[in-house]
């Protein structure tokens, strides 16, 4: 069978070979051979009865057979870019269904390029959040908008956090503020902040950050796992203390890492 894709899109010169690629890519996953557009009948310049070549001017399934499919997509063009290019199938594979497994808390994120639209923002999304999925809602709005510089996240009672958005309001799982172009720094805290538990949640949550806790803990002190679970007057001892807020500020750097977020300077407070 004989198609182009020039009919499609027009004619697109040095890229003419990617857009036939993608159509009989498109062509071998939903198993259509897709007709030629434009054109009634074959030309009468060319004998179709020598050779096997016919021109679609129909739409035709193309189920598999014995051999794989296979296609052949040739681009013939100026300066260089004559290719010809086979193009088969994949080999089935069954799938794996993937559970998805909702984070205890979603971050929903919304910017705007002034207060007023930012608070525009949250009051347009507010009736279609009440029957959103939250796990793609926030993927979306982190994902597929751009990123403007007076910005809010909502954590939490997702309605309750659009609602005082929207108007002008302070709420306990809102934080707004207006982005600026400078750079990043992440600071360790030193002795004091360590309690009985840290980084259990985060443990079980995020793999990245249960391999770098474990690594730092192995390296650091044989016990120090079984202290930062359930003993608070070990913990509060230097040994301990210094060791196990190294190894969750580790983990979460690893974590933050992970997620493409990257400092300009790393500092340690007191003792770090």
């Amino acid at each position: 069978m004989a198609g182009v894709v020039k009919s499609n899109i027009g004619h697109t010169q040095a890229a003419a070979g990617v857009a036939g690629v993608i159509k009989m890519v498109m062509a071998l996953r939903h198993g259509v051979l897709p007709k030629t557009l434009h054109v009634d009948q074959p030309s009468s310049h060319v004998d179709w009865s020598a050779g096997a070549v016919e021109l679609l001017t129909e739409p035709q399934p193309w189920t598999a057979g014995d051999t794989p499919r296979r296609a052949g997509v040739s681009s013939f063009g100026f300066s260089g870019t004559n290719a010809h290019a086979v193009i088969e199938q994949a080999p089935d594979s069954p799938e794996t269904p993937v559970e998805r497994v909702a984070p205890s808390i979603v971050p929903w994120v919304l910017s705007g390029k002034t207060a007023t639209a930012l608070r525009a923002q949250a009051e347009k999304l507010r009736p279609t959040a009440e029957d959103a999925d939250p796990v793609d809602l926030a993927f979306s709005l982190a994902t597929t908008r751009a990123a403007l510089d007076h910005r809010a996240v909502v954590l939490g009672d997702l309605d309750a956090g659009l609602a005082a958005l929207a108007e002008g309001t302070s709420s306990p799982n809102l934080v707004t503020g207006v982005a600026t172009r400078g750079r990043t720094a992440f600071l360790f805290t030193g002795q004091g902040a360590q309690r009985v538990g840290m980084g259990r949640e985060l443990y079980g949550e995020f793999p990245v950050f249960a391999e770098a806790f474990d690594a730092a803990c192995e390296l650091l002190h044989p016990r120090l796992r079984e202290v930062i679970e359930g003993d608070a007057e070990e913990l509060n001892q230097t040994e301990f203390a210094q060791a196990a807020l190294f190894a969750v500020e580790v983990a979460l750097f690893r974590l933050l890492e992970s997620w493409g977020v990257r400092p300009d300077f790393l500092m340690g407070h007191s003792d770090r």
